[in-house]
């Protein structure tokens, strides 16, 4: 899996935070999107899929092939 997010994009509601973590965080200024791990484990991948389709702004991209 990758995850690509589209910063211009994001609104900073702060979903993909609640639902995965230690993928995504915040930047403290403005609270647009940062992601952390753009690998991440197979562990994470039902909270990342779970983060993709609750962002409002559909800023968040998964490429699982």
């Amino acid at each position: 899996m990758r995850i690509q997010v589209d910063q211009d994009k994001c609104c900073g509601s702060g979903m993909c935070v609640l639902a995965a973590p230690d993928v995504f965080d915040q930047r403290e200024e403005d609270g647009i999107v940062e992601l952390l791990d753009a690998k991440p484990p197979q562990t994470l991948w039902p909270d990342i899929r779970e983060a993709a389709a609750g962002c409002p702004s559909w800023a968040i991209e998964v490429d699982e092939t």
